[in-house]
């Protein structure tokens, strides 16, 4: 009979020889790091917090959804295929054809897109696929930019590359320079994450930029992974998209060829819970990473998969979803123009302000407006020699109502001054 005391001694022993380490090299969560610089400050009595921090969209949902539900309960009961459903596949690529005027029939839905349960755990997954153990001899290398979505850093980081990160200022357009990649960094490149619009300055890449970056892809060897996840929420026209710009360009066999786009229902559709997206591009990765899902992931649920094809094949709704945003936009530009280097965005819903040090700015916030936003160091990271990109900035999510907006930007300029 094993002791107590050899019990525990031999879970500790046991708890230091096992789990993989790199994990330990990833910072806390963003929201982690917000919650622990706000723990001790307490806002003051008779103010009704207002959370800016999360961008999870508050609109209404449509009814869509839980029609769609309701009709296909029978669904529940099966075992859901890692690609969804033909009618699933060709709504994804008739709205991808329509939104980005592609050429008809040049995009292939069976082979060119596969449905994922929200793209998080996709674009988390991807690394999974396109790192190698080395490339070009060397440990491979993973560009994001800078702030960045902190999947990207978890997924290079937990499939043994090294993250780069590539800042994008305010003189780069909120955008990586690409021109400042050197071929040394390029050859061991195996992936590289791109947001646009870019989360949380909001820029869009134009199809110049693009058209470059899916080059450098093709002439290095390396997956690109455009993350389009706000591309259905824009004040003014829509951003180009990475397909888009494939289409257009020579190509000797398929258009696609190493590039991704992912898409999300969360935003488009005020679907957050829906956990429903798709990821379509090159079949060759495609084909691959089906095989990856299929032993790591369940599929959708078949009444979540029809709910999400009524959804693609909708746009009233979506038209709906960005009429709400422009009053939000109008809302917080008649109190901040002219101030903390406010810009109207060319899409998704944050707003970047620029107020000295984002994380005082975040508690004086909570203290004196029980407003909570997110210090813009949190979504990035320092390198040798630069300051972090972040530093100065907050980040504001713009997903209350508009008069809710209107209220909490007055309490921005009222307490940041």
């Amino acid at each position: 009979m094993v002791s107590a005391d050899f019990s525990v001694h031999s879970g500790a022993v046991f708890s230091e020889a096992i789990g993989n380490d790199r994990l330990d090299r990833l910072t806390d969560y963003p929201f982690t790091r917000l919650a622990n610089l706000l723990a001790d400050v307490t806002p003051r009595a008779n103010v009704a917090p207002v959370m800016l921090s999360v961008g999870e969209p508050q609109h209404t949902p449509p009814a869509l959804i839980d029609e769609t539900l309701r009709a296909h309960t029978a669904g529940w009961g099966k075992y859901p295929p890692v690609g969804a459903t033909p009618e699933f596949r060709a709504a994804v690529g008739d709205w991808l054809t329509r939104r980005y005027a592609l050429p008809a029939g040049l995009l292939h839905a069976d082979s060119s897109v596969l449905p994922v349960s929200g793209t998080r755990e996709a674009l988390f997954m991807l690394a999974l696929l396109a790192v190698p153990p080395q490339k070009a001899g060397r440990q491979p290398a993973v560009l994001m930019p800078n702030p960045f979505y902190a999947p990207y850093e978890g997924a290079a980081v937990l499939a043994g590359a090294e993250p780069v990160f590539l800042s994008g200022t305010r003189e780069t357009g909120f955008l990586p320079d690409l021109d400042a990649l050197t071929p040394e960094l390029l050859e061991r490149t195996a992936l590289f994450y791109l947001c646009t619009p870019a989360n949380p300055q909001g820029a869009a890449a134009s199809a110049a930029y693009l058209a470059k970056a899916i080059g450098l892809a093709r002439e290095y060897g390396f997956v690109l992974a455009v993350d389009e996840c706000y591309a259905e929420i824009y004040l003014d026209r829509p951003p180009v998209g990475a397909l888009q710009v494939a289409a257009a360009l020579p190509h000797g066999g398929t258009p696609w060829s190493n590039l991704l786009v992912f898409h999300s229902l969360s935003k488009r559709s005020s679907a957050a819970g829906l956990r429903s997206g798709f990821v379509a591009g090159d079949p060759v990765l495609l084909g691959r990473f089906s095989r990856l899902r299929s032993y790591a992931n369940a599929g959708m649920p078949l009444p979540v998969v029809a709910a999400s094809t009524a959804l693609w094949r909708d746009e009233a709704h979506v038209e709906e979803n960005r009429r709400l945003y422009r009053a939000k936009f109008a809302a917080a530009e008649a109190e901040l123009q002219g101030r903390y280097g406010y810009y109207r965005p060319d899409g998704g819903f944050f707003l970047w302000l620029e107020v000295g040090d984002g994380e005082d700015a975040a508690k004086r916030l909570w203290a004196d407006g029980a407003l909570r936003v997110l210090p813009g160091a949190y979504l990035a990271r320092n390198n040798p020699g630069e300051p972090n990109p972040g530093a100065a900035f907050i980040r504001v999510a713009l997903v209350q109502d508009a008069d809710t907006i209107a209220a909490a930007c007055a309490s921005i300029v009222r307490i940041l001054g």
